[in-house]
């Protein structure tokens, strides 16, 4: 059985490691192990605000947690708590896209229509929130599943992360409701 809610603090410590399995491993063929390493230990985890707002949400299967993302309606294009440097104002749905945030699949559930099933989810929530689009940063294990959604690569960015280590990532956009 599988079930979506939102995510809570006491998720927070079980969500962590999950991205951090999710990161190292499923970046195998996307990005070499010092990248992967890098980008996880440096870009990924949890953005509290995300589940402060309620719009960070987690699937369980069968009871396990298999997978967490979310939507924002702040400016922060990704990154986790301690990437964020001062406020995260609110975004203007009329005239702003809603963020796609931190989706992350445990390796043991990946390939097995969770990403699809959060991103629809997602979606839907920021359609209702008033939003017509939809914007990410994606990386390039994540490019293939947003691009089979109807996402559009808008730019190519690059994170200069310490060591020296580059992380080439791709922001994204798609159209959610005609304006």
């Amino acid at each position: 059985m599988v079930t979506v809610r939102h995510a809570t603090p006491a998720d927070i410590p079980a969500m962590e490691a999950l991205i951090a399995r999710s990161g190292i491993e499923l970046s195998a063929g996307f990005y070499t192990s010092e990248q992967a390493q890098a980008v996880t230990r440096h870009v990924f985890g949890v953005d509290t605000q995300l589940v402060a707002d309620q719009t960070y949400f987690v699937i369980e299967k069968d009871g396990q947690l298999a997978a967490c993302g979310g939507w924002s309606k702040r400016s922060t294009l990704f990154g986790a708590d301690r990437t964020k440097q001062g406020a995260d104002p609110l975004l203007d749905p009329a005239r702003e896209p809603a963020r796609i945030r931190a989706f992350f699949v445990d390796p043991s559930a990946a390939r097995q229509g969770l990403g699809r099933l959060l991103l629809r989810h997602c979606s839907d929530a920021a359609a209702a929130g008033g939003f017509r689009t939809l914007e990410l940063a994606a990386t390039m294990p994540g490019v293939p599943l947003y691009t089979a959604c109807g996402f559009e690569i808008v730019e190519h960015i690059e994170l200069d992360l310490p060591g020296n280590v580059k992380v080439p990532l791709a922001k994204m956009r798609k159209q959610i409701r005609a304006e």
